[in-house]
């Protein structure tokens, strides 16, 4: 009969941790299994595909269980991190064999999605973020670290939205918010981010903490490192010794673009796939380490400001484009350069293998050809760089000594450590390989004596070594001459004391060599760690190195050239750019391109045209050699001089953002006004076809109204695509107002866009020509000709429909004598008769606003009756 359940004293165990780890799936270690129980099971089973089981199976209320092999966890933890669950690992922490009654168990990390660490499961060329808040009045005190990389940085932030903008650059996958995080904040962080959120309410103090923000003054900063390391400390439980320095850094020292703007120019995801290929991320990556595919998408992130800092990277750039033979051989030496900084990771975090050692080895036996080659073409552009690439030549050494070529994955099995690294197991490798010897010896000598061809010594790890004789055989063996161990079907074994003694030493020899090689690995890895410094320094020059390079061949490839920056200087001559990205999709024999030119008193290009024609690519065009110039590389045109820009802000496309509940004008709008408040005249602004999300006079007169403040108020660069055709009068208003138009040529009825700015206003909108190419029916596309006719006419606002028969009013008045065809052509628009015309001044005699709902309707009742 089933019996209710009472927890036993390894349930209370498991109850007690999981107490402490509610918001993560806790793997308990039980023998060669984590086990789950509870919810933990009945959804681990379900997100893991596991069989549920159930402990105390005859009980009213048996457990819901299932379990996973210790040795294949690591796959089911990738998956559950990567569906945004964390995971707490409880391990056994004492020997089952000499502990009485339950064996201790505790948690020994608890893994997150942003303290993730598997080498396998990280995108070689991401960064994987884990974020802090805190929030002190109005100001946001930021903190983010990098657990596989070491990286560790602070700021402090102004607002809500540049907290929002800080976490979407990061794309950090786990945020950890202080006690004192405002609620306005949270929602809005759970509105706009998919993101893990962890809880640090208590900040501790320690020497390693105290040595990590040695460098930081600011109360704020300090706060926010505390609790983001205090939460580290508290999840992996072990040593952080490859954390890196905390450093400041100010977003306003770099080219700001918020997440609208990112997203829009598709900087480093695509808006239709949301994947890397077609953006410009995937255009300028041709880095060949990890670490330089991660720095890319960092210097995307961030473009600089500080005009020296530009040049430098430029003039690095234009040697590497000199030298193409060096940079060949360059590309060949980094391709062997494994990820220094993660290696350097497992390393301090303890998850490092002989592998891992010897990919170190092999990564740094490439930095004195990467220094020889960057010697020979550096004319003074490399020299800092340089001072920085130490090959750290006492770990190849110390590597090449100890670690095995061939190293096997599991570091407690041996064939780790090389024959002459150390006496004692060289000493025990030799009693291994005479035992072995003289036992083959044994076997050779006791076939011959014994005369049996088919004795042999075999081994197990139940009985050891024996002697094994087929049972036809056992009449010819003297009697007494081994010591009988085991009977088989058809064979008997044997022992010897000499061959026991033997066993023993190898056995032994085998255990205790196994033994010291573990410890020797850790010794070597013990040394090595000492030298993380010294291993992230030279991984950052290497970075950097990879990522120049990369610009330099994506330079090559596609003819750019180097522009002109000044940062005191309006001025801004884009000689035939190319749109990159578009380029490269269609080739550079079919891409049309296109000059911008923007004199200093010149502040806005009020652009029209029809659509299809390429205004869009025409300003995304501009913003994207704007940030591949700043960030160091050299751009698509014949020539370039840019200022340089502080801020980018765009409006591009119409999307609604439906999580929040706003509409795609209130998007417009809202991204409209970040752009109007926040810029300067050192700004770049793009603004597609602002107002048409709502009437058309509404938009019309709000497109007007944000065209002449920025022309006032703001002064930025601006490009402002319309199809409201009226707006080009503006130019004789505005002194900084300059119209351009996409040309377009009318042929036959047939229209081709030229996909060419030309200076001037649009003569005319070409929409009913892109419905044709749309495929709309001829029919309703003469309709809206007919109608367009009318209203450029000025004739009427708005055109009665008008069936394919005439309408029977006039078929009423028809004589007789009247010719069909003169019925045909009666106008649509007769002369207004007396009584209409009265009827019309009654209308507009009404003053609606005060009238009742039922007087409106009891007018419109009367004026009907009169008609």
């Amino acid at each position: 009969m089933p019996q209710k359940t009472k927890n036993t004293p390894m349930m209370e165990q498991y109850l007690a941790i999981k107490e402490q780890y509610k918001d993560a799936f806790l793997f308990y270690r039980l023998g060669d299994f984590y086990e789950m129980f509870y919810d933990d099971a009945i959804k681990g089973s379900q997100v893991l595909e596991l069989t549920l089981t159930s402990r105390n199976r005859n009980a009213d209320d048996p457990i819901p269980m299932c379990g996973i092999p210790h040795h294949a966890a690591q796959g089911y933890i990738d998956t559950l991190i990567d569906k945004g669950y964390k995971v707490a690992i409880c391990e056994q922490v004492e020997d089952p064999k000499t502990t009485k009654g339950m064996v201790k168990r505790e948690v020994t990390q608890l893994i997150t999605p942003g303290t993730f660490m598997d080498a396998k499961a990280l995108e070689a060329k991401e960064n994987n973020y884990l974020t802090a808040v805190i929030q002190e009045g109005d100001q946001f005190g930021f903190a983010y670290v990098d657990l596989s990389t070491g990286e560790l940085k602070t700021t402090i932030l102004q607002d809500e939205e540049s907290v929002v903008n800080e976490c979407s650059s990061l794309q950090t996958k786990e945020l950890v918010l202080g006690s004192d995080v405002s609620q306005v904040l949270c929602e809005l962080l759970k509105q706009r981010l998919d993101l893990v959120f962890s809880v640090q309410k208590e900040q501790e103090e320690t020497a390693e903490f105290a040595f990590l923000t040695s460098q930081i003054e600011a109360m704020l900063e300090l706060n926010v490192l505390k609790t983001l390391l205090t939460y580290l400390n508290a999840t992996q439980k072990r040593s952080l010794g490859h954390i890196q320095q905390a450093i400041v850094y100010e977003p306003k020292h770099y080219l700001k673009m918020d997440h609208y703007s990112k997203f829009n120019l598709e900087l480093a995801q695509s808006i239709r796939t949301g994947k890397k290929q077609g953006t410009l991320l995937w255009l300028l990556d041709e880095t060949k380490t990890a670490m330089g595919g991660r720095l890319l998408k960092q210097w995307l992130d961030r473009p600089l400001i500080h005009e020296h800092k530009i040049r430098s990277r430029q003039d690095m750039v234009e040697s590497l484009l000199k030298a193409f033979f060096e940079r060949i051989d360059l590309q060949e030496s980094l391709k062997s350069v494994y990820d220094l900084e993660r290696l350097a990771g497992r390393v301090a975090f303890g998850t490092v293998n002989g592998r891992d050692l010897i990919q170190l080895k092999t990564s740094l036996e490439q930095i004195p050809k990467i220094r020889q080659i960057l010697e020979g073409i550096n004319k003074g552009e490399w020299q800092t760089l340089l001072k920085d690439m130490d090959p750290v030549t006492d770990i190849v050494k110390l590597v090449a000594t100890a670690i095995q070529e061939e190293a096997p994955l599991s570091i407690t099995e041996g064939n780790l450590i090389k024959t002459g690294y150390n006496e004692q197991l060289d000493r025990y490798r030799d009693a291994m390989a005479n035992g072995k010897q003289w036992i083959a010896e044994l076997e050779a000598k006791e076939k011959v004596e014994t005369g049996i061809k088919n004795l042999k010594i075999g081994f197990n790890r139940v009985f050891g070594y024996f002697i094994e004789i087929t049972k036809s055989n056992l009449r010819t063996l003297p009697e007494g001459r081994y010591e009988r161990k085991q009977t088989l079907a058809n064979a008997e074994r044997f022992i010897t004391p000499e061959l026991k003694e033997t066993e023993r030493l190898i056995l032994e020899a085998e255990e205790k060599s196994q033994e010291l090689e573990y410890h020797l690995f850790l010794e070597v890895r013990e040394k090595i760690k000492t030298q993380i410094g010294r291993l992230q320094k030279l991984a950052k020059s290497i970075a950097v190195v990879d990522v120049l390079q990369s610009f330099a061949t994506v330079s090559e490839r596609y003819h750019y050239v180097r522009p002109t920056m000044t940062s005191n200087s309006h001025n801004l001559q884009l000689i035939e750019g190319r749109h990159p990205v578009v380029e490269k999709v269609m080739g550079q024999q079919e891409y049309i391109p296109n000059s911008v030119s923007m004199e200093p008193n010149n502040a806005i290009l009020l652009i029209t045209g029809p659509n299809m024609s390429g205004k869009s690519t025409y300003m995304r065009q501009l913003a994207l050699t704007v940030v591949m110039a700043q960030m160091g590389c050299f751009v698509p045109a014949e020539s370039a001089d840019l200022p340089i820009f502080d801020q980018i802000f765009t409006r591009i496309g119409a999307s609604d953002d439906l999580i929040s509940g706003q509409s795609t004008f209130m998007v417009e709008m809202m991204e409209a006004n970040q752009a109007l408040r926040h810029a300067s005249e050192n700004s770049l602004i793009l603004f597609d076809e602002i107002g048409r999300g709502t009437a058309t006079y509404d938009g019309m007169a709000l497109a007007q109204a944000i065209i002449e403040y920025i022309h006032k108020n703001v002064k930025a660069k601006t490009l402002f695509s319309t199809h409201y055709h009226e707006l080009t009068a503006l130019e004789d208003e505005l002194e900084g107002l300059m119209n351009v138009h996409v040309g377009a040529v009318e042929k036959n009825g047939e229209v081709v866009f030229l996909h060419k700015m030309m200076e001037g206003p649009a003569d005319k909108s070409y929409g009913i020509h892109v419905a044709k190419l749309a495929g709309l029916p001829d029919n309703l596309l003469s309709r809206a000709a007919t109608i367009l006719s009318s209203l450029e006419a000025g004739e009427i606002t708005l055109l009665k429909e008008v069936s394919a028969e005439i309408p029977k009013q006039m078929e009423a008045t028809k004589t007789k004598s009247e010719p069909a065809e003169q019925v045909a052509q009666l106008s649509l628009f007769s002369e207004i008769s007396p009584k209409e015309q009265d009827i019309l001044e009654q209308v507009k005699a009404m003053n609606v606003l005060e009238m009742t709902p039922m007087d409106a309707l009891n007018a419109l009742y009367e004026l009907k009756k009169k008609l």
